[in-house]
């Protein structure tokens, strides 16, 4: 038996028990109330008894629609961040000791209504400490602080999985925080690996295969956050962005609409695509430089210029022009860990005077060229 049938089952025992009890007192306190002062009425064991079991059908149902409403309540909390969790907390305790504080200046007022007014202050109150709390939260130490720590994770699309891109960022470090895969993203995955398309079938395991090894290297969190956003019979990506927006994480995708649809909902989003043109090569073989030849290489007959980000470049013949600022080809481009190395060779003829960067022997790259390469 589940926990929630279980509840069910002890609020109907509950109510049933209760509207029982109830049914007998009542019986006896009407049929007081309907006889003479000073006469004695005895109440038939057959009355007492229908008025048990109507009460026991009334509390039956009181304890059912209870169960409902403490359910729905639950299945809200769940749906609710773990700060604004403790924000309505706070809320709740600070309304009912203002309301306790309160309570004996509604019995002298009036004694007989001092406990109708101590519980009609008692929710407006509370209500009131919730909300007021719930606009502070992100400027409470312990709210803001449990806030920050939810902002930094990183919700991982469909794609950005299949792509794979995303195991060599995790692996270099760039990517912090918790990283979370959405229950309903795995479920696509496994749709796609079952598709008869033989395209989307290689892609879905793919996207298994990299989910695996991410699992494998990296502490993931896989499904636990997806009650913030319960399935709505909406798309993946819409569901995608109310999760994130209710986490207050990160998308990290390289699907461009994806991408324009979070920005407009004020998602933060982290696109792939983005990150490797930031970091692409800018210099490609067959581009005409102009730069200063400054020292000798570490092979016979080269020579070393550097680019203005401070990239090396070796020059093959560029030795009897140390000192001196000429034309050079780039023929090939080195990128590792390490960092990018570029080589290239002399060109025939000078440089233009506008070209030359004067008094000084630094990287000069002004007035690039595209040439194809003899």
């Amino acid at each position: 038996m589940s926990i929630h049938r279980f509840m069910q089952l002890m609020f109907i025992v509950l109510g049933a028990m209760l509207g029982a009890f109830l049914g007998f007192g009542v019986s006896e306190t009407l049929f007081g109330a309907l006889s003479a002062p000073g006469e004695k009425v005895s109440v038939d064991p057959g009355t007492k008894w229908r008025m048990a079991a109507a009460g026991m059908v009334l509390g039956i149902f009181l304890g059912h629609l209870l169960y409902l409403a403490l359910s729905a309540l639950a299945h809200r909390l769940e749906e609710t961040e773990p700060d604004e969790k403790l924000a309505i907390g706070l809320g709740v305790i600070a309304g009912a000791l203002i309301t306790f504080l309160l309570n004996p200046l509604f019995v002298a007022f009036n004694p007989k209504l001092g406990w109708a007014l101590t519980l009609v202050a008692l929710v407006v109150i509370v209500y009131i400490s919730c909300v007021s709390l719930m606009s502070m939260k992100d400027y409470l130490p312990i709210t803001a602080q449990m806030s920050r720590k939810s902002r930094g994770t990183k919700v991982l699309d469909t794609n950005v999985i299949i792509d794979g891109r995303i195991y060599d960022i995790m692996r270099t470090g760039f990517l912090e925080g918790r990283i979370y895969v959405p229950g309903f993203v795995l479920d696509e995955l496994q749709h796609i690996a079952d598709s008869t398309d033989p395209l989307k079938r290689a892609r879905g395991r793919r996207g298994l295969d990299v989910l695996k090894r991410l699992q494998q290297d990296f502490t993931l969190e896989i499904k636990n956050q997806d009650r913030l956003a319960p399935h709505m019979g909406d798309a993946v990506d819409a569901r995608l962005v109310r999760l994130a927006k209710a986490m207050h994480a990160d998308i990290v995708t390289n699907d461009f609409n994806l991408n324009r649809v979070a920005e407009l909902q004020e998602v933060r989003v982290m696109n792939i695509n983005e990150l490797a043109e930031a970091v692409r090569i800018h210099v490609l073989p067959g581009e005409e430089l102009v730069l200063a030849i400054i020292r000798e290489g570490k092979e016979e007959g080269q020579g070393i210029a550097y680019l203005e980000d401070g990239t090396m470049v070796v020059v093959e013949g560029g030795k009897p022009h140390i000192s001196e600022t000429i034309r050079v080809a780039v023929t090939s481009v080195l990128q590792s860990s390490q960092g990018k190395m570029v080589f290239a060779k002399p060109m025939e003829g000078e440089p233009e005077a506008d070209d030359i960067n004067q008094g000084s022997f630094r990287a000069y790259t002004g007035g690039r060229k595209r040439r194809p390469l003899r």
